[in-house]
């Protein structure tokens, strides 16, 4: 699969534009369900990527896109998970972790890629 930040507010993965946030797993392109995440955000000053919001642990590495200037929050919490379960955690900003994401083995690797800030 390939994905490439398009610019602020969109990416598109494998010719398809989303203009939101995404969880791409299993060949599978969803919106991510970050509303379970908000009531965090005053702690944070953004909505942070929290174990409140489904995250999909079938795969051997998260790739975690923090938006376009690499600023969406990762609660430690989701790195303990990531750890205890043996699943390689990489935050990167946007743009960079859908390189990353391009080059890696689907079946292997899910990424949640935010498309703003």
């Amino acid at each position: 699969m390939k994905a490439r930040l398009v610019g602020f507010g969109a990416v598109e993965v494998d010719g398809r534009r989303y203009e939101r946030d995404v969880v791409i797993a299993r060949g599978r392109v969803e919106r991510r369900h970050k509303k379970a995440s908000r009531p965090l955000r005053d702690r944070y000053g953004h909505t942070p990527l929290s174990l409140l919001e489904p995250i999909p642990w079938t795969c051997q590495r998260l790739i975690v896109g923090t938006g376009v200037d690499g600023a969406l929050p990762i609660e430690d919490a989701v790195r303990d998970e990531a750890k205890r379960r043996g699943v390689e955690l990489v935050a990167l900003p946007t743009a960079e972790a859908c390189r990353l994401f391009s080059m890696a083995d689907p079946d292997e690797t899910t990424a949640i890629l935010h498309v703003t800030c």
